[in-house]
């Protein structure tokens, strides 16, 4: 985890009154000191006046919400940084815009050695076909160029860039999926000078900081970004002001000095996207019964049973978190197997005592529910994914037929059965956008996996830092870190998502605090300060 200045004590004493804090300590708190760095209080606006005297400063609030800072717990924060500041092709409509967007992009950067894009996704074009090589090779005049399907795990590239990578010339004109586009994405990243990189990530952390959100956790790996990359970050993110960086490496371990070698990282995990399968729009997320528009295909199995047991026992001998990707229903099937496994060799307490994650985690069923609860695993889970790509019509409904894709990603019964939650974005794969994520959650284009507000709320500010193993953070009570956002909001509502829950849970009267309105079409709040340890790192103009 990096520790910036921005992240550590402050002197200083805060005032905040005059709004509605968002607090389990007093639901109709309206004011909150904070002191070095840590909340000291919260309650109502007669009793703020106590601590005027005492205060270096006094925020008047103007009638803004105060919530904790979000965490978003998957992100990829260089990647999202060069989308930010790059080629971006996430809102082209046709091949066609794509091609123009290229063409534009490469003439706009003529000195720069590679060109990298992300975003494209030909499922949503009218041409249902990805860019030819040669059709990418006249856009760019010939240059290298690598650039990644929506869902990053597959990728197309030039005819210069496939050049560079030994025994990748004549790789047919298909996206690149698995070691090939590893080999292909090492080399272009290799491209990108130190410089570079550290103003992609400055920029993705300003977002990050821009939207409330307080905390990242970095995804990164061997066969995402080099170890540059995230000691690089952590570094950056310990030197400047701006949001918590929780690290993670996704290398599978074996042993103690494995274990070491994460620590000398900066990393708090073996965890991540240690991918035990790929993903749904690639045609590479493990089924266990094919893909419903590729007879014949059932993904791409990375790891056994066996490995998945070897790494979260030499995990969790070491103490630090193990983690997987999976998002198939065999490939959870192999986690929940090689986790159980783990836990018959060490014991069920020592594994559920580290708090071991699988992101994404979309394809369940009963069995791998129950089996998540029985064994502690916390579903670090991306909420826009299913605003993007579920329903009838969706793409998750193409690739797996409508019956199988209403099952996926199925919130509800995670939290019936006890899971552990905590929402991210997976960054740049859908973007940045807390409060979008939160209504993703309790709007789910499936009703029965919907939750409340409430709940989706706590899954994306106190669920990522549960996600470390931090029980004392991402939520506004005396002692906890001063991690928090000041927005501009409208009326504040206890929604549920649907009439099945009890009515007296959303009746003010209840005392349970409000949140905004999230229902769709609705305006999404607006940050006007995210503070974190006490100390703003972000602060809308002429605020």
């Amino acid at each position: 985890m990096s520790e910036s200045p921005a992240n550590q004590d402050t002197p200083r004493t805060v005032l905040l009154r005059g709004g509605t804090v968002h607090s389990p300590a007093d639901p109709f708190a309206t004011a909150m000191v904070v002191e070095r760095g840590h909340v000291a209080w919260v309650g109502s606006e007669g009793a703020a006046d106590a601590f005027a005297d005492g205060a270096d400063e006094v925020v008047d609030l103007q009638g803004a919400l105060v919530t904790p800072a979000f965490t978003d717990a998957h992100v990829h924060t260089t990647a999202t940084g060069l989308a930010l500041t790059g080629l971006d092709l996430s809102t082209t409509r046709t091949l066609a815009e794509a091609l123009d967007r290229v063409r534009a992009h490469a003439a706009d950067h003529p000195g720069e050695n590679i060109l990298l894009g992300h975003g494209w996704d030909a499922a949503r074009w009218p041409e249902r076909r990805h860019p030819s090589r040669a059709e990418l090779d006249e856009a760019t005049g010939g240059r290298p160029l690598y650039l990644t399907r929506a869902d990053v795990h597959s990728a197309v590239a030039t005819t210069a860039l496939l050049a560079r990578v030994p025994g990748l010339a004549d790789h047919p004109d298909e996206p690149l999926t698995g070691d090939a586009h590893h080999a292909v994405r090492r080399t272009a990243h290799s491209a990108v000078t130190p410089g570079q990189r550290a103003d992609a990530q400055r920029a993705a952390l300003r977002h990050a900081a821009s939207l409330g959100i307080g905390s990242v956790h970095e995804c990164a790996g061997p066969d995402i970004s080099g170890e540059d990359d995230l000691t690089g970050l952590l570094a950056l993110a310990a030197a400047e002001p701006g949001p918590r960086v929780f690290g993670y490496w996704a290398e599978p371990l074996t042993d103690a000095k494995g274990a070491d070698r994460i620590r000398e990282l900066g990393a708090i995990g073996a965890a991540g996207d240690l991918f035990a399968d790929g993903s749904l729009g690639s045609h590479t997320a493990c089924l266990h019964e094919p893909y419903a528009d590729a007879p014949g295909r059932t993904g791409s199995a990375h790891l056994d049973p066996e490995a998945v047991a070897a790494h979260v026992a030499a995990c969790t001998e070491a103490g630090i978190q193990a983690g997987f990707h999976a998002i198939g229903d065999a490939a959870l099937s192999t986690v929940v197997e090689g986790v159980r496994a783990a836990a018959e060799r060490l014991g069920p307490a020592r594994i559920r005592a580290g708090r071991h994650r699988v992101e994404h985690a979309e394809m369940l069923t009963p069995e791998t529910i129950a089996a998540f609860a029985e064994l502690g695993l916390t579903a670090s889970v991306q909420p826009a994914f299913d605003a993007a790509w579920g329903g009838e019509d969706g793409m998750y409904a193409r690739r797996l037929g409508a019956e199988r894709a209403r099952t996926l990603n199925p919130y509800a019964a995670l939290l019936r059965a006890g899971v552990p939650l905590a929402f991210g974005s997976d960054s740049p794969v859908t973007p940045l956008d807390p409060w979008g994520t939160v209504r993703a959650a309790a709007f789910h284009r499936t009703p029965e996996h919907r939750v409340s507000v409430r709940a989706a709320f706590t899954a994306h500010t106190r669920g990522g830092w549960r996600a470390v193993g931090r029980d004392d953070a991402g939520v506004l009570v005396p002692g906890a870190p001063a991690d928090y956002a000041v927005w501009e909001a409208g009326e504040l509502v206890v929604q549920a998502p649907d009439e099945r829950v009890a009515r007296w849970s959303t009746d003010p009267r209840s005392g349970t605090p409000g949140l905004p309105e999230l229902a769709p079409g609705s305006a999404l709040p607006e940050c006007l300060r995210t503070v974190v340890g006490g100390r703003t790192v972000f602060a809308r103009p002429n605020e």
